[in-house]
């Protein structure tokens, strides 16, 4: 096993032979410990994205533009609706054959192509509305 972060695979194997000198009834305390450490590490982990993030959004708006995007950064946003509606649209064609007959598996197909497609066009629009309101309040222009 490759260890990501050296620092807390030494920890681990800290508390591992603390917990093999103390024996099981220090265990809870341990592994408690050992959780705090881990703890610590993501909460600075996730600070220091935070202010990246941040000082990355404020270096664009000085520049005037846009806020990149990068590859990936939505991946979960943009896809998890989509293969979401793909999972349930089994169970809801067979209920729907089943009550109504083909325009039910029409009309909850139609439903489930709607849904992601106002899904999918929702970020377009607000990216649109945001790139004509950068220019529109600017305090330089008289």
């Amino acid at each position: 096993m490759e260890a990501r972060n050296p620092e807390l695979a030494k920890e681990l194997d800290a508390t591992l032979r603390a917990r093999h000198e103390l024996g099981t009834e220090y265990e809870p305390a341990l592994i408690e410990s050992f959780l705090e450490k881990v703890e610590q590490r993501l909460d600075a982990t996730v600070d220091r994205r935070v202010r990246r993030h941040l000082a990355e959004r404020r270096m664009s708006e000085a520049r005037g533009g846009a806020r990149p995007e990068r590859l990936g950064e939505n991946f979960g946003e943009r896809y998890g609706l989509a293969i979401i509606t793909l999972v349930l649209a089994v169970p809801l064609s067979a209920i729907s054959v089943v009550n109504a007959g083909i325009e039910g598996l029409f009309v909850t197909w139609g439903g489930i192509v709607g849904v992601n497609a106002v899904h999918a066009f929702r970020g377009r629009s607000l990216g649109r509305r945001e790139k004509a309101t950068a220019g529109a309040g600017s305090d330089w222009e008289d």
